[in-house]
């Protein structure tokens, strides 16, 4: 299971357990509405911050595979260059050798 699901299952599960909780607590219903709102607004921005987090660990993988990508290419390109000149030389010993 990847690390972003477990995040979000572990906050689901704690936002579930807690207005359980405070619904089966015998306050007053503003007090208990407060009480909801205040740990909604809580886990919101706890996952805000892991959504944040997720997003930018994603951007900083695909710019290093980008960067890979880029690299490997420049190298490829460079070794076929060279293999095509080299094959333009052959090409032209063999012409000027008369075969």
């Amino acid at each position: 299971m990847s690390k972003s699901k477990t995040v979000l299952g572990t906050l689901a599960g704690l936002a579930a357990g807690t207005i359980v909780g405070i619904l089966l607590a015998p306050e007053k219903g503003s007090a208990t509405r407060k009480q909801i709102m205040d740990k909604s607004d809580n886990y919101m921005d706890q996952l805000n911050s892991k959504f944040n987090e997720l997003s930018h660990s994603i951007s900083e993988k695909f710019d290093t595979t980008k960067k890979d990508v880029q690299f490997l290419a420049g190298k490829g390109k460079a070794k076929y260059d060279n293999l095509k000149k080299d094959v333009k030389n052959a090409a032209s010993d063999v012409e000027h050798s008369g075969y």
